[in-house]
């Protein structure tokens, strides 16, 4: 499985880094390939690290902008012109989306693609990694947005929120095997 995970490129405290290293190992152990923004620093590289020292494949998607950050190791590098054809490479390379911890960047990249999704431009799993409650605020704000009517299709079918790395793997396992 193809897994892109967006995610924050800072460096986090031990509440974050913990949880992001396990979900790593996860992707590895199964075989998976990490399709992530491509660069070496921070969270990304604690992910990609995690990953690759697991027996999973880094297949990395960066912006020009960002080229003196990217990871030199990865089996697979590809360098876009932007943000937004890096956020379209990743998801026509993925299977799946996972959204972890991160800043406006990740924001950015998280309603793009549950927009993409709500409009039918894309079918693929999109869980919502809920490390240490980081994301409590914005699924409280999904469930509004569904009770008040402001999303076409149930917030299920939209995203899955995972409080743990354990429960987002099983269910992107299931749901891609379920096509």
């Amino acid at each position: 499985m193809d897994i892109c995970v967006f995610l924050s490129a800072a460096d986090l405290d031990d509440r974050y880094t913990g949880p992001a290293r396990e979900f790593a190992e996860l992707i590895g152990k199964g075989g998976h390939t990490l399709v992530w923004g491509g660069s070496d620093v921070g969270l990304m590289k604690i992910v990609a690290d995690g990953v690759r020292n697991s027996g999973g494949r880094l297949v990395g998607v960066s912006a020009e902008f960002l080229r003196g950050k990217v990871r030199d190791n990865a089996e697979e590098m590809i360098i876009t012109a932007d943000l937004a054809a890096r956020k379209a490479k990743l998801l026509e390379l993925a299977d799946c989306v996972v959204i972890m911890v991160g800043g406006t960047g990740t924001l950015d990249e998280a309603t793009e693609i549950l927009e993409m999704k709500k409009h039918g431009m894309h079918r693929k799993p999109v869980v919502l990694l809920n490390t240490a409650g980081f994301y409590d605020g914005l699924m409280q704000q999904f469930e509004r947005m569904e009770a008040e009517g402001f999303l076409p299709l149930p917030l299920t079918e939209l995203v899955y929120c995972a409080d743990d790395g354990a429960h987002a793997m099983a269910y992107l396992e299931n749901a891609v095997r379920r096509g």
